[in-house]
């Protein structure tokens, strides 16, 4: 069993949840469960009329809900906020925090093909009961749609080549796990769209992380996949604009990101209420939005909180207030 401890660590804990501002009495949302520290957190500071709502798609989260009759679990995407929330009865929330990208379990987990680390099943999907593989995208989109993805949300400038360098090799072998798409790459190949060099050691061949840029480029395909499979660009757009909608005056918006697309898109909804980031101004010129930045600045880990916790070494926490 997945014990919450070993399932995840929780990234910038104390100031993500202190961004919170969190009243006793007051209902919150953790739209990123996981093995719930931020939750338990957050449920720390809460009064015994206090709410919190956790979501999560992952089954494998449910093994680590909250025994507290404070908290209900909500086994779900999170872009179905909106709907969960009028499902119970909720109006309006005094705060929302969300640890986005994916958990250090999905990384460590060797079956769910999340990482180029394991051999596994190229799957990659938060929810495993429904919707397309990393597989299935990478045998059946046509080569223009996966050097879209590898360029929009890897942000990889040899895209087309790589699209190109798999829609050939998949007319004789399907791509099924993550080690038939590393072969297919050329990752022991300098010749590869992501080559990397060998060096000889007392006679053998042994890969050379002098030239780590292999490494770079292999995670930045594999996150476009994982982004590809779980719609999470979409996802986002709905939970944020649905945040800024269920926020009262006063509430609190707290976001940690990993990726640009990600951090982009929630600097533009807490700089103008808006995920295009489009300002308004009034008669007089000034700025006019549903949220006021807290901080005035990104937050980033502690140089001891990344040497203990890798994940964190890219994140970033905005926090925002609603007025």
């Amino acid at each position: 069993m997945i014990t919450a401890e070993g399932y995840h660590v929780p990234v910038l804990l104390e100031e993500s949840v202190g961004g919170l501002d969190i009243k006793p009495d007051g209902i919150y949302v953790d739209v990123t469960f996981g093995g719930g520290g931020h939750s338990r957190e957050i449920l720390r500071h809460l009064g015994p009329q206090g709410r919190l709502f956790g979501f999560d798609q992952d089954e494998d989260a449910e093994r680590n809900i909250v025994d507290d009759e404070r908290f209900t679990f909500v086994r779900s995407n999170f872009r179905y906020l909106r709907n969960w929330m009028r499902y119970y009865g909720v109006e309006q929330i005094d705060g929302l925090l969300a640890d986005l990208g994916v958990s250090s379990h999905h990384f460590d987990d060797e079956t769910r093909g999340f990482s180029f680390r394991f051999d596994a099943p190229l799957d990659m999907r938060m929810n495993k009961r429904s919707g397309m593989t990393a597989a299935d995208i990478l045998n059946d989109y046509s080569e223009e749609q996966l050097a879209d993805i590898f360029y929009l949300y890897g942000e990889l400038k040899n895209a087309r080549r790589i699209a190109a360098t798999i829609v050939k090799a998949r007319a004789g072998k399907p791509i099924v796990t993550t080690n038939d798409l590393l072969q297919v790459l050329g990752i022991s190949d300098t010749n590869g769209p992501l080559g990397r060099r060998t060096l000889a050691t007392n006679g053998t061949q042994e890969s050379s992380m002098v030239n780590g840029q292999w490494k770079k480029d292999a995670a930045k395909l594999f996150q476009a996949l994982r982004i590809e499979v779980n719609h999470e660009m979409d996802a986002l757009k709905e939970m944020l604009s649905a945040a800024r909608d269920l926020l009262r005056d006063g509430g609190r918006l707290s976001v940690i990101t990993y990726h640009s697309l990600e951090d982009r898109m929630v600097k533009n909804m807490m700089r103008a209420g808006n995920l295009e980031g489009k300002v308004v101004q009034d008669f007089f010129g000034r700025t006019e939005s549903p949220f006021r930045q807290i901080g005035g600045k990104v937050i980033v880990p502690s140089d001891e909180e990344q040497q203990q916790n890798p994940r964190s070494r890219s994140a970033k926490l905005r926090i925002a207030e609603r007025v």
